[in-house]
């Protein structure tokens, strides 16, 4: 069952283009060829998902698996998503525009605590049971093939979730999966694809099925497992493991390039991993241990890819990931590289959240260019001891160094990242936060020079599973208690903006993120009530209020009072234990270490007891080394099922070839017109915009500049297109460095244009030739109309005659000043005739009228939306504009 999506992806709703599933690089495999059908779906919007590099490589790795196919779906707007449940239609993937429940495996990102809900609407969208025991009344895997069937009820797919969140602690979700993708993806999902193929040929009943995923190292099924009394999990059956391992991979770039969206995403840009995994042992990060060994990836590797993926996909930036970059010892080297092979094109490179340890010339050489970008740093502490505490391994002098570096080499604003909460904190050590920013801003003064201007962040410290101060937490009322001694310091400090992260998210973070089996029904209840990711941005207060009256509702409340109260303060309970120990009296506290936490059954291959030394090792204020460049640290990880950590000698560092210079020599100048058609009416004019300055650099066509400090390509549209409006006469100029012959421009460019925007004609004109949107005469459009009463024929033309026999139509046009404007809208029509009669389905009739009129850029417009209003004033009847097509731009001379 194919679903009809053109009634549902239309011009009224918020980026339609989202939903279209035809971006560049996307992979389009048949569907009767594949034995197993996968789709990635994203719990978020499209402009999140879609730009996730994590998404983009398994999407891409499993599309190169033979026999099976990856497509893809996300998190749909409101809009569509009242459309969806409106017309009772499932959710669909974006490419082959399928149900969701046809395919045989649904994978979802869970990498925040509080972003199940959305995969709850998700999957309620799509009509399928929440639940695995909901969903275990659906047929084996025999039934998985290819059905048309329009019986949900009949099968559903499998349902997992991966990601950061899932692999830290999946018990609050256990509910809602058949099972748990743990680690990288790269190598696990292939191999569960080989198990669901054989599985399938096997005609093997689910919950068979569920028993042969379980054998391979990274899966988790919860049905499989019980909790026990104290929140620990154990096995239920034999057959599979008690601890379940994390995966470990090795990145490979080339799988980065693929997916550029038509509508401007998030990250909008190429973006290529550098190095997996941080051994930096920072005792808050999780990812830091959930990610070890360290991995990095061979320098030549990498700037193949990015040379590579720049042509291939035309973006102007890219960015090199990693936990820490600047722990990637070719940074600089690679970065030289790649900025001196691509020299001409007006690329810039961004880089996330570095060392500012590490941060130096080479690597500010690196960012600097003609769009220089932000530069982030997190000291996350304010004095020494407190870095010391999470063993950030940051000192005073470094930071200084580093920040210093930074102002310059050029930079007047830095973006840094603060902590409060963390184990062992004073109000000292918060008040140092304001004394740390104001001496910064002191060292680095200049004659000439803006005072250095600082964007932080403070955000709540939330204890994660597997880290060493997964036993600690802090208080809600402290929480605010240290916003406010912050708020008082900052007041005298200028040019500092201060961000605080809201309080009781991040208890909510704490109490879902560390919780157990229990949780499920809560996130259930949370998503009933109408909590979702969305509505944490646009109305807090009645999020909060959701998860709030879910909990009580399920009869935990109890246990977020013990969150929000802060009642595992190891800080505490250690000055409590020597307090208690002098008096001869037991330990109150009922939060021992040994206690048995709900994700011990997933070995990530840190050892429990280490977190435990190593959380000693914080109250003591000592420092582990990083040991991707000093000792061991003796943490657990390395080894067989893990690996070791690789690190790679930086090779010399190229010499710096120069800045990009713009060329803003015009050497010819080329019109060309051409149409925007099918899917590609629902793409905004700034997208397309941007898709003609990419398509210019995959057809290597040697495009002028402007001048300053941000030199943008020569391509000028001569005006904008309604959204959802079709057209065969859009006009573009294009200014060029050197001349090209007109017949092989326009090939290079069709070659890489969708096939939706069809070039029609290029012809050169002269370089001093006013623009094409200063020429623009009169505009020719073909209009759908409806009647919403029945009409003939012989009416539509009698009312076609009575507008052209007229001389005056007032209509009245607000201004852009807010006032009110008689135009006479006649002298604006040039041309009207009525050109096809036909029935809608409504049985009312409709007409396709042609008109000509003026469209000059002074404003003297003539709108289709004001064809209706002439026909509604000559008729008195009521009309619909059904539909827009733009036959032609017409220029004055």
């Amino acid at each position: 069952m194919v679903v009809a999506v053109e009634k549902l992806i239309t011009s009224d709703i918020l980026k339609p283009a989202r939903y279209l599933g035809n971006e560049l690089l996307a992979v389009h495999k048949p569907w009767d060829t594949a034995a197993i059908r996968w789709v990635l779906t994203y719990p978020e919007v499209y402009e999140v998902g879609a730009s996730n590099l994590g998404h983009i490589i398994l999407y891409n790795i499993l599309n190169a698996q033979p026999r099976q196919l990856c497509d893809r779906a996300y998190l749909p707007g409101k809009d569509l998503a009242a459309k969806l449940r409106e017309t009772n239609t499932p959710l669909f993937a974006v490419e082959s525009k399928r149900s969701l429940t046809e395919f045989d495996i649904l994978g979802f990102s869970l990498s925040y605590e509080l972003g199940a809900t959305n995969i709850l609407e998700m999957l309620d969208l799509a009509r399928i049971p929440l639940t695995w025991r909901e969903r275990q009344g659906s047929k084996g895997a025999e039934g998985q093939g290819g059905r048309e069937s329009t019986n949900t009820q009949s099968y559903f797919p499998l349902i997992f979730a991966g990601g950061q969140t899932a692999t830290s602690n999946p018990e609050p979700y256990a509910d809602f999966f058949d099972f748990i993708a743990l680690g990288d993806g790269e190598e696990l999902l292939p191999e569960i694809g080989l198990v669901l193929e054989e599985g399938k040929q096997a005609g093997l009943s689910r919950e068979n099925l569920l028993l042969d995923l379980a054998q391979i190292p990274g899966v988790y099924v919860p049905q499989f497992y019980d909790m026990a009394e104290d929140g620990s999990v154990h096995p239920r059956r034999p057959d599979v493991p008690k601890r379940v391992l994390r995966r470990v991979a090795t990145p490979i770039p080339a799988y980065s390039i693929g997916l550029v969206p038509y509508v401007e995403t998030v990250h909008d840009r190429l973006t290529i991993e550098i190095r997996r995994g941080c051994t930096r042992g920072c005792r808050f990060c999780q990812p830091g241990m959930l990610t070890r060994p360290a991995r990095d990836v061979e320098p030549d590797k990498v700037v193949e890819a990015i040379e590579q993926g720049m042509r291939a996909t035309g973006y102007n930036e890219f960015s090199l990931l990693s936990l820490s970059c600047s722990d990637y010892l070719s940074l600089p080297a690679v970065g030289m590289e790649i900025k001196n092979r691509l020299k001409n094109e007006n690329i810039s490179l961004t880089l996330p959240s570095q060392r500012v340890d590490r941060f130096d010339e080479n690597i500010a050489n690196i960012l600097g260019g003609t769009r220089q970008g932000g530069l982030t740093f997190a000291p996350e502490a304010g004095t020494q001891r407190m870095r010391d505490i999470v063993n950030k391994g940051l000192t005073n002098e470094e930071l200084l160094r580093g920040v210093k570096t930074a102002w310059e080499q050029g930079w007047d604003k830095i973006k840094l990242y603060f902590m409060i909460g963390l184990p062992g904190e004073t109000d000292a050590d918060v008040v140092g936060i304001a004394e740390t920013v104001s001496w910064l801003q002191r060292e680095c003064r200049g004659k000439g020079r803006k005072p250095l201007n600082f964007n932080l962040t403070i955000s709540n410290f939330t204890p994660k599973p597997h880290t060493p101060f997964q036993w600690h937490s802090v208080s809600t009322a402290e929480f605010k208690r240290k916003q406010n001694l912050l708020r008082q310091e900052f007041r005298q400090i200028k040019a500092v903006k201060v961000n605080f992260t809201d309080v009781r998210i991040s208890a909510m973070e704490d109490f879902v993120g560390r919780g157990d089996r229990n949780l499920s029904k809560v996130v259930r209840l949370a998503w009933e009530l109408g909590a979702g990711m969305d509505s944490w941005y646009e109305n807090l207060d009645r999020a909060f209020s959701a998860w709030g009256s879910a909990i009580a509702q399920a009869d935990l409340d109890w246990k977020y009072r013990q969150v929000e109260n802060g009642e595992w303060n190891v800080f505490h309970a250690e000055a409590q234990k020597g307090k208690e120990a002098e008096e001869n009296t037991p330990l109150s506290t009922p939060h021992s270490l040994d206690i048995p936490l709900p994700w011990d059954h997933i070995d990530t291959g840190i050892e429990k007891k280490w977190l435990q030394e190593d959380l000693q090792r914080a109250l003591e204020a000592a420092i582990v080394p990083d040991c991707s460049f000093e000792g061991c640290s003796h943490c657990g990880v390395c080894g067989t099922d893990f690996g070791h950590n690789v690190v790679i000698e930086s090779p010399a560092i190229p010499k710096f070839a120069g800045e990009f210079v713009p060329n803003t020599t015009k050497a010819q100048r080329l019109r060309v017109w051409f149409g925007k058609q099918g899917n590609m009416a629902l793409m905004s004019h700034l997208d397309l915009i941007r898709l003609f300055d990419r398509v210019v650099r995959r057809a290597s066509l040697p495009i002028a500049f402007t001048g300053g400090f941000h030199p943008m390509p020569r391509i000028s549209l001569a005006t904008a297109l309604a959204l959802g409006a079709t057209s065969s006469g859009e006009i573009a100029d294009f200014e060029l460095t050197v001349p090209v012959e007109v017949d092989a421009f326009r090939e290079k460019l069709a070659r890489e244009m969708p096939t939706d925007i069809p070039i029609y004609n290029v012809e050169q004109i002269d370089l001093k030739a006013s623009a094409a949107t200063q020429l623009l005469e009169t505009a020719e459009y073909l209009i759908t109309v409806a009647a919403l009463a029945e009409t003939t024929p012989i009416q539509w033309q009698n009312w076609i005659d009575t507008i052209k026999a007229k001389e005056e139509l007032w209509y009245e046009q607000i201004t852009k000043s807010g006032k009110s404007q008689l135009i006479n809208l006649r002298d604006r029509l040039f041309e009207l005739e009525l050109v096809e009669n036909y029935n809608c389905v409504t049985e009312s009739m409709s007409s396709v009228i042609r008109y000509l009129g003026s469209y000059r850029q002074d404003g003297l417009l003539l709108r289709p939306e004001q064809i209706l209003f002439m026909l509604e004033t000559v008729a008195g009847v009521e009309f619909q504009l059904l539909h827009i097509h733009r036959n032609r731009l017409i220029l004055g001379v």
